[in-house]
Parts: structure tokens; C-alpha cells; sequence
């Protein structure tokens, strides 16, 4: 695959980039799959969303901020990735262009018009190091750029140049390195967060963040600052829970839904609402 990539420029499948769309790329090359139908697709510019990845870097490139860009698509009526194709981004809210939206964009290489391949792997994660016959979980980790395979040659139609993309990466890496920067990514390595990924924020439904914050963990809520000018609801621009708050009431609770009398029912609880995913059973062979 790597090398179908980097000599031939193909597509390896997954779904396109926002401001691509997939075309038709003549017979697979492999009798047998093209006997069954089988076909090649490549990218091709999505003349709705195109342009909109072209405003972007332009913006970006020209001073603008990703809230400001965010701001102004959204001001400006330009559907996000996730309302622009909802069927595939069931999982985001569909609100609006978010920071991380325009960030993700301004960070794939694939607009430049070469194939790259090998961005991210699969990783099998213990569900519990202390029970290893409960099996493993598959994540996708992010690979370090310098082991991303690039196509040798233009493989689809650019919307970038190279020299903007990588004019791009130098803004982003720039805006990375000042000390504060530097600081909360040590605290983010360093400090565990007892609830992350657990609470949502009871105005918009959304998960709330963890930080660390005058020597006190707290979890907030971002939605006016992350979808600009999409807050349809009244939104505070910041909602904060301190930690130490929470976790008397968390300890209550755990307390008395595990105690021996109620172990039973709880057990059955727990059983009757579980949806486990998919994991393999064993050492792996």
C-alpha cells in the first residue's frame, strides 16, 4: 500500500476530504477484482466545498485567525463538514464551523494535490491492564508526519500550492511555541483527569474539557468561543465545574449503589444497560 501510494498516487479508500469528492478511476488493475466489478476511484475538487478550503488558506495565510475564519463561514451561510454531509459526521453537532474545523483543514496535506497515506494507525488498547481476558479495544492513533508516505507525483487536482501549505504549517507551529503553549501541554501529559470525556454541559449537550487552572482541576464548556456565531441558544461564553466540587457527590453515589445489599441489583443494572464493543477474548495469538 505504501508503495501503491507514493509511485502510483492511488487512493486506498476512506472517505474524501471536505472540498473533494470521489470519481471514477477506470477498472481495478487486478483481474480478479475487476471481474467483480471492481473499480478505482480518485479525488476530484467538489465544486461546492472547493472553493470553500481555498478561502481558508487564503484567510489564514492573509492574517486571519481560526476563530475569525470560522466566524465569517459561518456568518456567511457556508455550510460546516458536518452539515454539509451529516450521514457521515453523525457524531458532531452540526452546528456551525468550529476552530477545529478550519485547524483540521489547514493541517491536511492531501490539498496539495499529492496522495498521502499512513497518517494515522490502529493500536489495540487493553480495556483493563489488570484483566487481560477482557480484551482489547481498537483506537486510531495519529502517526508522526515524518512517517507519512507522500505520492511521488500530483495525484489529484490541487486546491494549495505546496509552498502555501507548508507557509500554513509554519503559522501553526509558530503560534505553538510560546511559553504558555509549552506549559499546558506539560500539564495535559502530566495531570489526569478523573472525569474526562464523562460530563456534558447540561445548556448545550456537548462534553465539556478538562483544565487545570490556579493549582484546581476544572471541566467548561466552550460552545460560544468553538462555533462562533452558530449559537443558536443562550450560551454563557465559558461554563466552569470544579472538580473538588463534584466528586464528593460522585463518591456518595458509587458508595451507595455498590454497597453489599445493592451489589446484586447494581450488577443486574449494569448488565441490563451495557453496550460493549466489539473486542477480542485472549491473548492474542
Amino acid at each position: 500500500m505504501a508503495s501503491q501510494a507514493k509511485i502510483e498516487g492511488r487512493y486506498l479508500g476512506g472517505r474524501p476530504p471536505y472540498g473533494y469528492r470521489l470519481a471514477d478511476a477506470g477498472p481495478h488493475p487486478n483481474p480478479a477484482k475487476a471481474a467483480d466489478g471492481k473499480r478505482l476511484h480518485r479525488l476530484e475538487p467538489d465544486p461546492v466545498t472547493a472553493p470553500v478550503v481555498v478561502r481558508i488558506f487564503a484567510e489564514y495565510l492573509a492574517g486571519r485567525g481560526l476563530f475569525a475564519i470560522a466566524e465569517g463561514l459561518t456568518r456567511d451561510h457556508i455550510p460546516s463538514p458536518s452539515q454539509y454531509d451529516p450521514a457521515r459526521n453523525r457524531h458532531r453537532s452540526g452546528e456551525g464551523w468550529s476552530k477545529a474545523a478550519v485547524r483540521a483543514i489547514l493541517a491536511n496535506p492531501r490539498y496539495t494535490g499529492r496522495q498521502v497515506w499512513n497518517k494515522q494507525r490502529k493500536e489495540e488498547v487493553l480495556l483493563d491492564v489488570h484483566e487481560v481476558a477482557l480484551g482489547y479495544e481498537t483506537k486510531m492513533r495519529w502517526n508522526d508526519p515524518g512517517a507519512w508516505v507522500w505520492s511521488d507525483t500530483i495525484a489529484h487536482q490541487p486546491l494549495v500550492s505546496v509552498e502555501d501549505f507548508e507557509a500554513a504549517q509554519l503559522i501553526r507551529a509558530d503560534g505553538g511555541r510560546g511559553r504558555k503553549g509549552q506549559r499546558e501541554a506539560r500539564l495535559r501529559v502530566v495531570r489526569p483527569y478523573v472525569l474526562r470525556g464523562l460530563l456534558y454541559c447540561g445548556i448545550c449537550g456537548r462534553k465539556m474539557q478538562a483544565q487545570h487552572n490556579n493549582q484546581r482541576t476544572y471541566y467548561r464548556c466552550r460552545y460560544a468561543k468553538e462555533y462562533a456565531l452558530a449559537s443558536h441558544v443562550a450560551h454563557p461564553v465559558n461554563v466552569y465545574l470544579r472538580e473538588e466540587q463534584l466528586l464528593p457527590a460522585v463518591d456518595g453515589w458509587l458508595l451507595k449503589i455498590f454497597a453489599p445489599h445493592r451489589l446484586t441489583q447494581t450488577i443486574r443494572e449494569l448488565a441490563a444497560t451495557s453496550h460493549p464493543p466489539a473486542r477480542r477474548t485472549g491473548p492474542r495469538g
